[in-house]
């Protein structure tokens, strides 16, 4: 560090195995390790249930001549290399950082939240393709199994998205794979009743019916993951991040005149890094780097925090201080 005026505060990310806060009273540097949660199991039974599910869904759809059934299907096997790819990513956020990768791979996980909205975007297009030929070419249906299959989807579908629930509050990409699976169980329990609408009234028009409503659900659940997903790889800020409340503290810092360069964005799809350069009054020396830690990782949920101090009347001043 050298013996300017201004004093910078450095965040390094060395992956321990546990996490832990350290605050350099003159280094100023952040250390927030996150380990993720790993959902090995829940992944590993999604994927076995679901993808065993999708082969006995297409043959039956097949045999069934239901549109909502191979629709459905069709959207399941979609879901199962959704999450494939969101298995794959939450592994990687365990593989320790390198000399060229200094982050490790988190941003992996933003990678596979974005493919799931568009694996899910591109079903959809399939789906309502094959839903409106079959409205113009109506066919005989078989509801009993129809109904019998999608009933079974329920169950699978609607069982291995609680294995998410916990995790879909604070990650985006285990958010997409629960929202994946819970729309799937909707998905089912709609061509349940379609069937059984079909076998009271005759109506065969309500099977591809039925496919177009999945794709109005599908669109309609994927628009949320696909925004957020998108803006994180733009380093937008995260939705959940009060940034007007993290300026206000950071303005309230004893000794802070001003604060410029201000950035926060996603490191991974639950993990968020600051920078920050805070101009302090003339004579004020310390920062209580602690403080800023801990206020911004337990309040603001903010994890890797790197802080650089200017003084007032220093001929170092960030020149960028009159424009950001």
């Amino acid at each position: 560090m050298t013996k300017h005026d201004s004093t910078h505060a450095h965040d390094s990310h060395d992956h321990c195995s546990h996490s832990e806060d350290h605050s350099d009273h003159h280094g100023g540097h952040s250390h927030a390790h996150h380990v993720p949660q790993s959902f090995n199991l829940a992944f590993g039974t999604a994927v076995g249930l679901n993808l065993s599910f999708v082969i006995i869904e297409i043959i039956y759809a097949l045999i069934a001549n239901s549109m909502g059934l191979l629709a459905d299907a069709a959207h399941n096997f979609g879901d199962v290399l959704g999450l494939l790819l969101a298995w794959g990513a939450n592994w990687l956020l365990t593989i320790p950082a390198r000399k060229r990768y200094s982050y490790g791979y988190k941003r992996t996980t933003i990678l596979a939240a974005v493919t799931n909205a568009l694996v899910l975007v591109a079903s959809s297009a399939i789906i309502a393709y094959e839903s409106i030929h079959k409205l113009i070419n109506l066919s005989q249906v078989n509801e009993h199994l129809v109904i019998g299959i999608a009933l079974i989807g329920i169950f699978i579908n609607g069982g291995t998205a609680l294995l998410f629930m916990k995790g879909a509050h604070d990650d985006l990409n285990i958010k997409g794979a629960f929202i994946h699976l819970m729309y799937d169980a909707l998905i089912a329990f709609g061509v349940v009743v379609a069937g059984v609408a079909i076998l009271l009234t005759g109506f065969m028009w309500l099977d591809p019916v039925v496919g177009l409503f999945i794709v109005v659900t599908i669109l309609w659940g994927t628009w949320g993951l696909l925004r957020d997903s998108i803006r994180l790889i733009l380093d937008a800020i995260p939705h959940y991040i009060d940034h007007q409340g993290v300026d206000r503290f950071l303005h309230s810092l004893p000794g802070v005149k001003a604060v410029h360069d201000l950035h926060i964005w996603g490191l991974s799809t639950k993990e968020v890094a600051l920078t920050a350069h805070l101009v302090m009054e003339e004579g004020q020396t310390d920062v209580d780097y602690k403080t800023i830690n801990t206020t911004l990782k337990d309040k603001y949920k903010i994890n890797h925090a790197t802080v650089q101090v200017e003084m007032e009347n220093s001929d170092f001043l960030c020149i960028r201080s009159e424009t950001c």
